[in-house]
């Protein structure tokens, strides 16, 4: 039978192995040998807010909002490519075709009429022509209203005109004149719409 006094004893002796031990360990670092034990999984874990979703599979790089298939919607509105000599000579008709342009816009002269004329009788160049299946027959030159567009809940035709000048079959000029700028720039024709600027949207 175990006396109180051994009981005493036997507590005083557990409590300095305690010590010792807590003492001992103290400002040892943890033996890397034995990795740390994984917490348990249950089958059912806590439900937890959802995770924010990562970007879309359909976003293109570089789209700025996002808009699925950009690029691929927006295809007919690239121009094609130019081999340089085409390039050269398609800069060479928007230098020539600028400051007739520059003139136009200071008259306020940028009616189809006016411009069509101007371009054909000092520039020299040929309205395109047509046939009856749209085959062209000759000319290298198209000169056209502004495209119409949506406001207010109506269809408003801007003032202005648009021009397509074909330069080779790989290089056009296009150009515009309006109340407020007027430009003409070398490119490819756009997939679409040969040397015309094709419209926002489709």
């Amino acid at each position: 039978m175990v006396t109180s006094t051994q009981r005493r004893r036997l507590g005083a002796a557990s409590a300095l192995l305690v010590g010792a031990a807590l003492i001992s360990a103290c400002g040892e670092k943890p033996h890397d040998t034995a990795a740390a034990p994984e917490p348990s999984r249950s089958a059912n874990p806590p439900r937890t807010s959802s995770p924010t979703p990562g970007p879309s599979p359909y976003v293109e790089p570089g789209v700025v909002d996002g808009a699925p298939h950009n690029g691929e919607n927006n295809a007919y509105r690239r121009p094609g490519d130019m081999s340089p000599a085409s390039e050269e000579a398609a800069r060479a008709e928007a230098a020539r075709m600028t400051p007739v342009l520059k003139r136009l816009h200071a008259k306020r002269k940028w009616d189809p009429e006016s411009v069509r004329a101007a371009l054909t009788g000092e520039l020299g160049y040929e309205v395109v022509k047509t046939g009856s299946k749209g085959k062209v027959l000759g000319g290298n030159l198209i000169v056209q209203e502004m495209r119409s567009r949506y406001e207010n809940d109506e269809y408003v035709t801007p003032e202005g005109t648009m021009i397509g000048l074909r330069v080779r079959d790989d290089a056009c000029v296009t150009a515009f004149v309006q109340p407020t700028n007027y430009e003409a720039r070398a490119n490819g024709p756009f997939m679409e719409t040969g040397c015309m600027e094709p419209p926002v949207g489709h």
